[in-house]
């Protein structure tokens, strides 16, 4: 299987975040993927393969304009008020109340609070750079599926999931997997998502919510009460020409391999009747037990067992890389999935 792999995401390297009323040090922070990286290497699972470049035009299929330039500019902005304290990554402190006017121009505290709906993604000096090169991987794992590849890993980072068109939050800034699917959509392909991360994929929902061209199914913890909270209900099946083509697999604390199993068969048999032609796999492993924040409890090989399980459906399938922060497993559970996908 071919990997892409861009080191600008070095460049993206928080060094905290605010959670649970307090600062902590940062878990999305670069090692992640170099362990990955080379755990992938060590198995010689096959080459790891720079990205091309790629016009915006894929970016602006599924973000809005004015978000994206705004991720360009928001470091340098927050540097031009913050100047005094060059070590300080930006962070909002403030946002919009119900009813309240969202800014797209002015402060930049303003336009960060509009944009960013948490206090645990910090835009550093090199987060553009790295967010715009994980859009690169992604787009090129994505061309080697729709060319003819079997499967394909864009090992991207920072994350994506959980932004939608306008917002960032949850370590993710552009949404790779949306990104993906709208390439491959555009390419006159049927695209299923599976998310099989911790967390609910709420930004790639609020993206195709609306749509019955792109599938996507999410099996997660309750929001009831796991982050992101607030969407990832079993309710929320779409609306309008979407109605129908959103399905939340929501489990409970503690989840094992059994149980997840399930609810992963019951997304794959919505595949199928979907009738998709490619598949994309938001894959996060923060559902290993050992996971520093999530509380599932699926082992190293329970991964292997997820990666044939998909392989089970024969279609092309990229797999984008998601959350996961035990970064001594993170690299084994991660390869384990693509070689039970390869093996499969």
């Amino acid at each position: 299987m071919k990997t892409f792999y861009s080191p600008a995401h070095l460049g993206h390297a928080p060094k905290q975040e605010f959670d649970q009323g307090r600062l902590s040090p940062a878990v999305e922070i670069p090692a992640r993927a170099e362990a990955v990286k080379a755990e992938i290497e060590r198995r010689k699972l096959g080459p790891v393969l720079a990205p091309d470049g790629f016009a915006n035009d894929a970016i602006l299929r599924v973000h809005n304009g004015h978000f994206v330039a705004f991720l360009e500019r928001a470091y340098a902005d927050w540097r031009t008020e913050y100047w005094r304290d060059p070590d300080s990554d930006a962070y909002p402190s403030v946002w919009p109340p119900g009813g309240a006017r969202r800014r797209q121009a002015g402060d930049i505290e303003a336009r960060l609070g509009s944009y960013c709906f948490d206090t645990a993604t910090p835009i550093c000096k090199g987060t553009f750079a790295a967010a715009r090169a994980a859009v690169d991987t992604v787009l090129s794992a994505a061309r080697a599926v729709k060319d003819g590849a079997r499967g394909a890993f864009a090992l991207a980072r920072p994350p994506g999931h959980h932004a939608s068109a306008e917002t960032f939050g949850g370590f993710c800034y552009f949404n790779n997997a949306a990104i993906a699917a709208q390439f491959l959509a555009d390419a006159g392909l049927r695209p299923a998502i599976v998310d099989v991360d911790y967390h609910h994929g709420n930004g790639t929902q609020a993206i195709f919510y609306a749509r019955g061209d792109v599938l996507f199914c999410s099996i997660h913890a309750d929001p009831g009460f796991a982050y992101p909270y607030f969407l990832g209900y079993a309710d929320e099946t779409g609306q309008g020409a979407g109605a129908g083509f959103n399905l939340n697999l929501p489990l409970p604390k503690k989840t094992d391999w059994p149980r997840y199993a399930g609810a992963l068969d019951a997304a794959l048999a919505r595949v199928r009747d979907f009738g998709a032609d490619v598949l994309l796999i938001s894959l996060g492993l923060d559902t290993f037990e050992d996971d520093p924040i999530c509380r599932f409890r699926l082992k190293t090989e329970d991964y292997l067992r997820m990666g044939a399980k998909i392989a089970s459906l024969r279609l092309p399938t990229l797999f984008v890389f998601e959350g996961g922060y035990n970064i001594e497993r993170l690299g084994a559970n991660t390869a384990n999935v693509l070689e039970g996908f390869e093996g499969g």
